[in-house]
């Protein structure tokens, strides 16, 4: 499925700012289920620094700087995608058997070495831990272990936007069984990591779709999260979304992926200022095919 994506990302300051520098992960990436086309992102007004990059894990990075006082701050991105169709095929190794394959691998950036100990905001959690175990078959394999438990998350969970902020441990969020994307995201990469399942965080769009009848409206696709879990050489990474319960398919565009929200945080950075700040963010993801109907996506996680 091709995809043409915009975005925008506004930032508006009580108090104008004198300093501000992000490091934004905001442009799609290349993966073994994703071609990515052009990919431009306008900043208004202009920074005194701009450097592109990319970082450990591949992600493409704009790192940018201030050096004057600015009110607002708008990041606009037109890019052109395509996500490959999903196999449904089941390569995954049993559970028993990931160890082995597992100590097998190298130290490349996407090794699954790197996502199976704990990272900055995802921390053991006995209580997760145990959920996980209880959720899946242990002779069964990854694929089956990262579907079981999301699928149980799913029911365990309730959306609720205003439950946690971007902070919140996944430990809390789990064990008031409510939370956003971000939140169904970490806790089931924990869970995975306790199963010996590595796990990653996904950030990205999701393009959802209107109810029966109703034309499709501007804005209103989503920033979203979701899993990726290394089930064997042979099945490599797997996409899974616990928020809605389903394999993260064609209606899927990756841009980041790291050990948690704060490697692939689509703005991340620091600013001086006074007063309060508001934002907002504006998504459409436009299938340039004609598709079968996706299933109706949830609410945006935070930016």
């Amino acid at each position: 499925m091709r995809y043409d994506i915009r975005l925008t990302v506004d930032y508006r300051y009580a108090g104008a700012s004198d300093h501000a520098r992000n490091i934004l992960r905001l442009m799609p990436m290349e993966t073994a289920m994703q071609r990515v086309g052009v990919r431009v992102l306008t900043i208004t007004p202009a920074p005194n620094e701009r450097r592109e990059g990319s970082d450990f894990f591949g992600n493409q990075t704009t790192t940018v700087a201030w050096h004057r006082p600015v009110e607002q701050i708008t990041y606009s991105l037109r890019a052109k995608a395509e996500r490959l169709p999903l196999s449904q095929e089941d390569l995954s190794l049993p559970l028993a058997d990931l160890a082995a394959a597992i100590a097998a691998c190298g130290l490349e950036p996407m090794s699954p070495q790197h996502f199976l100990a704990p990272s900055p905001r995802i921390l053991p959690s006995e209580a997760i831990a145990a959920f996980a175990r209880s959720a899946v078959n242990p002779q069964g394999t990854a694929r089956q272990a990262l579907r079981d438990l999301g699928q149980a998350l799913h029911d365990h969970m309730a959306f609720d936007a205003a439950a946690t902020l971007v902070d919140t441990p996944p430990e809390t969020a789990f064990a008031e069984g409510r939370g956003v994307c971000q939140d169904f995201a970490q806790i089931a990469i924990c869970g995975l990591r306790a199963l010996g399942v590595p796990a990653a965080y996904v950030s990205g769009f999701l393009r959802t779709t209107p109810p029966p009848g109703q034309p499709r409206l501007e804005g209103v696709d989503a920033m979203h999260a979701w899993v990726a879990a290394w089930c064997g050489p042979a099945q490599g990474w797997v996409e899974y979304d616990p928020t809605n319960a389903q394999w993260a398919g064609e209606d899927y565009v990756t841009v980041a992926m790291g050990r948690d929200y704060l490697d692939a945080a689509p703005v991340r950075g620091a600013i001086r200022t006074a007063g309060a700040q508001d934002s907002r963010h504006v998504v459409d993801v436009i299938p340039l095919d004609n598709p079968p109907p996706p299933s109706p996506g949830p609410v945006p996680t935070r930016a």
